[in-house]
């Protein structure tokens, strides 16, 4: 069982936002199916919570469930005083500006969800789990994950109707923070984020401490399952090369126009030829001496598993694709 609850507040009374209920509408519909049309997660979804109490009785409420992961998501203001960092409610004031980061932490650590996800999008975000100018700790227990939009010194910006941290988390839950089998992990989704920010922009925070794989959402993969498996059965042994000759490359046939040589196109290499191609397409694979598969193919050189390629070769191995 995965649950969700997504936060967005525009209606602040000073300083309103424009993105953040996009934002969340947007996050709700991506996390509650899969790239597949399977059910994910079951969302809940608040738009401009009012005060505080309201706020973080949803909050409290949904730590409370008993589930196998959970995942928090929050666009709004955040703030930062010499008390420590907070979720600003639309009913702020000073010294009570919003819901301690803290807590929420504390409530996260408390929870009977096996697998917990916070991801925050607002000002000073990276904050939370950091040690207040008093020295006060909270410290993140087994199964928690944090992805923040910002340092905790840093704004975050909101661009044509959405914030630019959110609207890169929703191109990765769309498939950019996707593994080579479809898999999308906070890890994932922080490390695309964080390559698709400019240097001197603000810079996503990611905390975890976790003893297993975590996935937030899947899509239908790059390279089928099928293929995958077939890395143990052309290569039997992650230091294998692939031994290559024309008889790999369906152009090298008396069908096309053009200059062929022998062995011709044969119609089983040419099958395991364009798995080797898909495999190569997602950094499994690269050719020996060559720039491409098919000069390797026309010129009878080999291929190789690269690093990336050892460690699904092994998954494969091990049953576990």
């Amino acid at each position: 069982m995965k649950k969700a609850l997504v936060i967005g507040i525009n209606n602040y009374p000073t300083h309103p936002l424009k993105g953040a209920i996009n934002d969340a509408k947007i996050i709700s519909q991506l996390l509650q199916v899969n790239g597949n049309d399977t059910t994910n997660f079951e969302v809940i979804t608040l738009y401009d919570v009012g005060t505080k109490s309201e706020l973080l009785s949803e909050i409290a409420k949904f730590f409370d469930h008993n589930a196998d992961m959970g995942l928090l998501y929050f666009a709004g203001h955040g703030y930062v005083n010499e008390l420590g960092g907070f979720l600003v409610t639309p009913d702020h004031r000073r010294y009570d500006e919003g819901i301690d980061m803290n807590h929420i932490l504390n409530l996260a650590n408390n929870s009977k969800i096996r697998n917990k996800v916070i991801i925050l999008d607002c000002c000073k975000s990276g904050s939370f789990a950091t040690p207040a100018e008093n020295g006060s700790v909270t410290h993140i227990k087994t199964g928690i994950s944090i992805l923040t939009s910002s340092r905790e010194d840093e704004p975050a910006k909101e661009i044509n109707g959405h914030g630019v941290f959110t609207n890169l988390l929703i191109e990765g839950l769309k498939g950019g923070a996707a593994d080579v089998r479809g898999h999308i992990s906070p890890g994932g989704v922080y490390a695309y984020i964080d390559q698709a920010l400019g240097a001197h922009e603000q810079r996503p925070v990611f905390k975890t401490n976790v003893t297993e794989f975590v996935e937030l959402r899947s899509v239908i993969p790059q390279v089928s399952l099928s293929t995958l498996r077939k890395l143990t059965e052309y290569f039997h042994s992650p230091s294998d090369s692939l031994q290559l000759d024309p008889s790999f490359e369906d152009t090298n046939s008396n069908e096309v126009p053009h200059d062929i040589i022998e062995p011709f196109a044969n119609e089983k290499n040419v099958l395991i030829f364009k798995n080797l191609q898909k495999l190569e397409g997602v950094g499994l694979i690269i050719p020996v001496g060559e720039d491409h598969m098919y000069y390797a193919a026309m010129r009878s050189k080999t291929c190789k598993l690269t690093s990336l390629g050892h460690h699904y070769w092994r998954l494969v191995r091990e049953g576990r694709i």
